[in-house]
């Protein structure tokens, strides 16, 4: 049996291939160009499990395989749960990640005395060919603050702080990260539904 991960990112399939080998499901998971998709897929819902859904049952509708898709994003207290599904587009589309923290930096410069607490989210969603689907999440609660820190540079890590390790994302080494971050939390309850994969 083949999986198809709705993507083509090296590291998330590594982190999806090695959760299946947790779950033991007698699977294959294969990337979004081994079997052939090269469309664009608008993903213009209002949540993550929206956005989440959309790739995966369009992915799953094109390959007549079990399908898994996940959105993800950041989401501040006190901007009222923004840059949230904008995320990667905040600053504009097609902004860079430093456009993108600058803005978040300059949001939250205009609100000096509140916290500056946050929190990544990933939402995955699992399509079968059979219409039935589940979603999961995982979150990592942490704060921002307002210096880049770090140099594994990617989206917000540099200025997300998680306070029981004393380390923004972008200090940490990838197994700390995966222990701690938003994404391996997702697996960590996907792993909990080994029967929806048989």
């Amino acid at each position: 049996m083949k999986i198809v991960l709705a993507t083509n990112n090296a590291h998330k399939l590594s982190e999806f291939k090695s959760c299946f080998a947790q779950l033991n499901v007698g699977a294959e998971i294969v990337s979004l160009s081994e079997i052939g998709f090269s469309g664009d897929i608008v993903e213009d819902a209002d949540s993550f499990e929206g956005n989440a859904y959309i790739k995966a049952k369009t992915i799953c509708d094109f390959s007549g395989m079990i399908s898994i898709a996940d959105d993800s994003g950041l989401i501040v207290d006190c901007l009222s749960n923004a840059p949230g599904v904008y995320s990667a587009r905040y600053a504009g589309e097609n902004a860079t990640d430093r456009e993108n923290i600058d803005k978040l930096l300059y949001e939250l410069s205009l609100r000096p005395d509140e916290a500056k607490t946050a929190r990544f989210v990933c939402c995955i969603c699992v399509c079968r060919p059979d219409g039935e689907h589940i979603f999961v999440r995982g979150e990592s609660v942490g704060e921002i603050i307002n210096e880049l820190r770090g140099e594994g540079t990617f989206g917000y890590d540099p200025v997300f702080y998680y306070p029981p390790l004393n380390k923004t994302f972008a200090e940490m080494d990838s197994v700390e990260k995966n222990s701690v971050s938003h994404r391996g939390a997702a697996i960590a309850e996907l792993l909990k539904n080994r029967e929806f994969f048989e």
